[in-house]
């Protein structure tokens, strides 16, 4: 077991490296060397890559072994990194925005892969929770280490040199999953070599709608998609939102750094782990109402802050509490979401099932994508008291929607598969 949370959080370590390049280093380092907020601001569509990873997950799925494809592309991000190393970004802008794109682009290939991967190591409740564990801790670790880490000293090392170091990892990560014991066993093809000589999948591979018509019909996928899109969204708004509201009123953008970016962001690790130690012990639908029950009683707390305007030492605190508790459950929520959207990918057929994990992961990053652009917005329109009582009220629409499923729904077979006989 511990073989397979070393290779899977490793890979997902390494994932999670261009997330954090893009959204933390390279609009503070472009900022700095003089571009325009618009110009930053369009570096978003280098995202796009990741929503449209469903188009392309059948053919991961079905041609090549899941080694070839995670060897393949992390060289092809290594290869990649050693071109950004010879690029400046205050001359080569576009440069640096197209090798970003194709490092979204590889990563997004090499999570289908490695989801798949995933899917086929991970056996029971207790490695399903440990695994998803590995996944959400090593992707966070990889974004903190690419855009607070590397931040912290790139005006020392400089950008080619940052970019090299990235090459090597990249390089070392290819060396390691090519000699990876834990994808020796065949069995993690899925069901291709067999595939290949019945006439079915081949005629799949030529009709995706059958496809999609497989995946829609797997047993909990209805309810697990409508969960995967909106189980963030009141929490997304908060944790996009308040921040920023604290920068108005009672925080300096370098103390709002530290707290907001270092601090919550290791209560977010923590909670994550947390859920994996958790999973090994607990019925996962028992869990999820809890939890979400807690973060909608965190969000009224939080919205209640908005009302203290004067400046204090007292304010700053229950702010950073918030932030804290806030980063905390959302990332015991994290793991216990990919938890549930990996057993419902186990009901699927081996030959679908890193297509149909990659279109519920596609779809939890949509949804959070989208509100995150919308969430601005509404606090615009109708300030913050009245955008965070929206946010509360979505925060409670989910935890009923988990309350009721936990007892005629999706997680009640959850609840009931996991009863010891």
């Amino acid at each position: 077991m511990n073989d397979k949370l070393v290779f899977l959080g490793l890979l997902y370590f390494v994932q999670g490296i261009p997330y954090g390049l893009q959204s933390s280093l390279l609009p503070v380092y472009l900022r700095g060397a003089g571009h325009s907020l618009t110009r930053i601001g369009f570096t978003k569509i280098l995202y796009f890559p990741w929503v449209l990873k469903v188009l392309w997950a059948p053919f991961v799925d079905r041609v090549g072994t899941k080694r070839r494809w995670l060897v393949g592309t992390v060289s092809g991000l290594a290869l990649t990194c050693l071109a950004s190393a010879t690029l400046a970004p205050e001359a080569h802008i576009w440069g640096v925005a197209g090798t970003l794109l194709a490092m979204n682009s590889l990563a997004s290939v090499q999570d289908i892969a490695v989801d798949g991967a995933a899917v086929g190591l991970l056996k029971g409740r207790g490695e399903l929770g440990l695994g998803n564990t590995a996944q959400v801790v090593g992707y966070k670790a990889g974004s903190v280490f690419a855009g607070g880490g590397l931040l912290a000293v790139i005006d020392v090392a400089g950008w080619s040199w940052m970019f090299m170091l990235l090459t090597f990892v990249y390089a070392g990560v290819a060396l390691f999953v090519w000699g990876a014991p834990v994808l020796d066993d065949e069995t993690l093809r899925g069901q291709q070599a067999d595939g290949s000589r019945r006439g079915g999948q081949g005629a799949d591979a030529m009709r995706p709608w059958r496809v999609w018509r497989k995946m829609l019909a797997v047993p909990g996928t209805p309810w697990t998609v409508l969960y995967v899109l909106t189980y963030k969204l009141g929490e997304q708004g908060a944790v996009t939102m308040f921040p920023l509201f604290l920068l108005d009123h009672h925080m300096t953008a370098r103390e709002l750094g530290f707290w907001n970016g270092v601090i919550a962001m290791g209560f977010s690790i923590c909670g994550s782990f947390l859920g994996g130690v958790l999973l090994a012990q607990f019925s996962i639908g028992a869990m999820m109402r809890r939890v979400f029950v807690l973060r909608t009683v965190s969000m009224v707390f939080q919205s209640s802050l908005l009302t203290i305007l004067e400046p204090s030492a007292l304010m700053k605190g229950m702010a950073v509490l918030s932030m804290s508790v806030q980063h905390f459950l959302g990332g015991l929520i994290t793991t216990l979401t990919f938890t549930t959207m990996m057993h419902c990918t186990q009901r699927a057929e081996e030959s679908i099932q890193a297509t149909h994990y990659s279109f519920l992961s596609t779809l939890e990053v949509l949804g959070k994508l989208t509100f995150s652009a919308l969430a601005g917005g509404v606090v615009d329109w109708f300030g913050f008291q009245v955008a965070f009582l929206f946010f509360l009220t979505l925060s409670a629409g989910t935890a009923l929607h988990v309350w009721t499923a936990t007892f005629t729904g999706a997680l009640r077979e959850h609840q009931l598969k996991e009863q010891p006989k």
